[in-house]
C-alpha cells in the first residue's frame, strides 16, 4: 500500500524556522498534488499549502510570505519551509498526497500521521 511519513516537527521560539518533510512510498504510479494541512486544538483541519506536479502552488493567506512549499518528484517528497513562525502556527501538520496507485486507478487522497509543531512566545 501507500505510506506518507512526515518529519521535522518540533518546538521552536517565535520568529524561528522549521522545515517539514514528507516522503511517500509504496505502490505509487503518479502523484498529482501534494500538500500540507494543519489542525490546532479545537479547530478544523485547514489548508496550509499545496503544490502540483508541475510546481504550481497555493497558500493560505495566513502563511503567505513566510512558508514555502516545494517537492522532489523523483523522491515522491514534499517539503514545507516555515520561517518567522508565530504562536498561532502551533498545530499538528499533516501531509497529503493525491495519487494513483496504478495507471487505471482513480486518484485518491492519502494522509500522513501528522507531526507536531509548537511555537512558543
Amino acid at each position: 500500500q501507500v505510506q506518507l511519513v512526515e518529519s521535522g516537527g518540533g518546538l521552536v521560539q517565535a520568529g524561528g524556522s522549521l522545515r517539514l518533510s514528507c516522503a511517500a512510498s509504496g505502490r505509487i504510479f503518479w502523484i498529482a498534488v501534494m500538500g500540507w494541512y494543519r489542525q490546532a486544538p479545537g479547530k478544523q483541519r485547514e489548508l496550509v499549502a499545496r503544490i502540483s506536479r508541475s510546481g504550481s502552488t497555493n497558500y493560505a493567506d495566513s502563511v503567505k510570505g513566510r512558508f514555502t512549499i516545494s517537492r522532489d518528484n523523483a523522491k515522491n517528497t514534499v517539503y514545507l519551509q516555515m520561517n518567522t513562525l508565530k504562536p498561532e502556527d502551533t498545530a499538528v501538520y499533516y501531509c497529503l498526497a493525491d495519487l494513483k496507485t496504478t495507471p487505471g486507478a482513480g486518484s485518491q487522497d492519502y494522509w500522513g500521521q501528522g507531526t507536531q509543531v509548537t511555537v512558543s512566545s
